[in-house]
């Protein structure tokens, strides 16, 4: 890149600020929907209070779980509710019920992404704030059946939110077809890209259920594209049977998949990195874009302008956690961050090669 004029770049970057949009609103990942309140007290505003006031402490271990890896749950910051009220940014009540000295509802709390971080990174407790690409999790038990009561069993709506979306082949005879006959020790990506591909899914993750004396045990086998297969197990008790076992063991399973991407994205707050990357643009409206997307990924601590001209700039963007993180973490944003013979460049996902 040719040498910019630096004064320009300075002039241009303050000109920039009041024209930059705001950050994005937080995403669902910040978003604590279904927290049921009921409190009694000596009128309906004090009762009211008191339900707003449990449902934050439940709504924040549940947030806290979300983002965190479960060896870190035992961790969980301990936050008074002066606190909590200041890393919420409000709440949103539905099915209200009221007496005059009782208050009921459900709740959905919105947390606020920054200070959450803010409360995490205090604590030096690794975390990811961005979901992750959809995946594909075929139920196995041995083999994959539509309709079976372990495929259903993990297509419950209750999986609806958390981090990692992801999609339960059911009722499609040419699932079926596909999935079938698949070995689970030795199948590949390429065995599932077709389903997957049909549910925008980047990655898939094979579920087998087996019963072994009194426990249900669950084997997960990830598959990705490019990449060597990784497994995890998880152990439930088994109740009357395997089908009556299926819903808590698909709990378990969901968190176990959940853990193995915290494990790979979550981010060590003690490791930092800054790199310098080429911005090509069209327009001062495209660059405005490309800045505000950054400001609202968890992991990217600043931007500044290093240097600015006609149709190209220098961004210099400083970060936390290792550059394979800070890539998944822009491109969950829409920004395009790569490196073509040692330098960094940087661009709007849709918006053209760099």
């Amino acid at each position: 890149m040719r040498r910019l004029n630096r004064l320009s770049a300075l002039i241009f970057a303050l000109g920039l600020v009041c024209l930059l949009p705001q950050p994005a609103a937080a995403d669902e990942t910040f978003t604590v929907p279904g927290i049921h309140v009921d409190a009694s007290a000596s009128s309906v505003v004090e009762a009211r209070n008191a339900a707003i006031s449990g449902g934050r402490q439940i709504a924040w271990q549940t947030l806290f779980r979300r983002l965190t890896r479960q060896q870190d749950w035992a961790r969980q910051p301990v936050l008074d509710p002066t606190q909590l009220q200041r890393i919420m940014s409000g709440y949103l009540p539905s099915n209200e019920r009221r007496s005059t000295t009782r208050y009921v509802a459900d709740m959905t709390y919105l947390f606020n992404p920054q200070a959450v971080a803010q409360v995490l990174r205090g604590a030096g407790i690794p975390y990811t704030a961005a979901q992750s690409k959809r995946v594909l999790v075929i139920p196995m038990a041995p083999g994959y059946s539509r309709g079976s009561s372990w495929t259903n069993a993990l297509a419950s709506p209750r999986f609806a939110y958390g981090l990692v979306p992801f999609a339960v082949p059911i009722g499609d005879a040419q699932d079926q077809a596909a999935l079938g006959g698949l070995p689970f020790d030795t199948a590949n990506w390429n065995d599932v890209a077709a389903v997957a591909a049909r549910r925008n899914a980047t990655e898939a993750v094979l579920a087998l259920a087996t019963v072994n004396g009194n426990k249900l045990t669950v084997t997960l086998r990830r598959l990705g594209i490019g990449e060597l297969p990784t497994k995890a197990s998880v152990d439930v008790p088994l109740l009357q049977g395997a089908a009556s076992t299926y819903p808590a063991a698909a709990d378990a399973a969901v968190h176990a998949i959940e853990d193995m991407w915290k494990s790979h994205v979550a981010m060590d707050y003690s490791q930092k990195g800054n790199l310098v990357a080429d911005v090509h643009m069209n327009s001062l409206a495209q660059f405005a874009n490309l800045q505000s997307a950054l400001s609202g990924v968890g992991n990217v601590t600043s931007v500044n302008v290093v240097a600015i001209d006609m149709g190209e700039a220098q961004l210099s963007v400083s970060y936390v956690g290792t550059t394979d993180q800070l890539h998944d973490a822009l491109a969950g944003a829409g920004v395009v961050l790569v490196n073509r013979g040692g330098a960094w460049q940087l661009s709007m996902a849709g918006a053209g090669s760099p």
